[in-house]
């Protein structure tokens, strides 16, 4: 008598290969998948004029607007001792390099012995009546601890210096990266030598576009 045969054996191992193969395309169709989105959609790298933030008077405004430009980002605050020097040389350092190629940013800030207890547009108000400042006075942020503005801590974690005291100075490149910072006490001719290096760059790269 001949053995009793069957092809469910058979049968199974063709469907489990099958299952096999099916998962294997899967696996190599995700994988190509993510190397795609690694090779076409990488995260774009922030840089300072990526980001936005808030005039006087509370509007949305894209910092985009200052690429191409050399700007000395500043925290500013209106009761301070370094007030009245800063302010006056910040103007005069405006006035002379810019508007083309370079403005000041003031953002005020009142987490410094308090020393800009007043609104943003009492602020504003502030530096223009009392020392003719031209430059962009914006939205009252904070820049220190959990709330602080994300502009101004990339200028922090840019250069790993976080601000101490009112009028700590950022430069920061037509790119939008930081170049060096200054403390408040240090005076403002210490700035122009940089200033100038990178207006004298904007001057001569424009050139060579044209």
């Amino acid at each position: 008598m001949e053995p009793l045969t069957t092809s469910y054996p058979l049968k199974y191992s063709v469907h489990k290969a099958r299952i096999f193969v099916v998962f294997l395309s899967m696996v190599l169709c995700t994988t190509i998948l993510c190397l795609l989105q690694l090779r076409f959609f990488k995260p774009k790298i922030k840089d300072f004029y990526s980001f936005e933030v808030k005039d006087s008077r509370g509007r949305i405004i894209s910092l985009e607007k200052y690429r191409g430009k050399a700007t000395l980002v500043v925290n500013v605050a209106s009761y301070c001792q370094y007030t009245d020097k800063n302010y006056i040389a910040l103007q005069e350092l405006h006035r002379e390099f810019g508007p083309s190629h370079f403005t000041v940013l003031a953002f005020p800030c009142n987490q410094f012995g308090e020393s800009e207890p007043s609104s943003s547009q009492e602020v504003e108000s502030f530096a223009k009546g009392n020392y003719g400042v031209t430059f962009p006075v914006f939205h009252k942020i904070k820049i220190l601890g959990s709330e602080a503005d994300p502009a101004f801590k990339f200028l922090i974690d840019s250069t790993k210096k976080e601000p101490r005291w009112n009028f700590w100075k950022y430069l920061v490149s037509p790119e939008g990266k930081v170049v060096k910072f200054w403390r408040p006490e240090e005076p403002i001719e210490s700035i122009k030598p940089e200033v100038t290096s990178l207006i004298r760059q904007i001057i001569m790269k424009k050139r060579e576009d044209l």
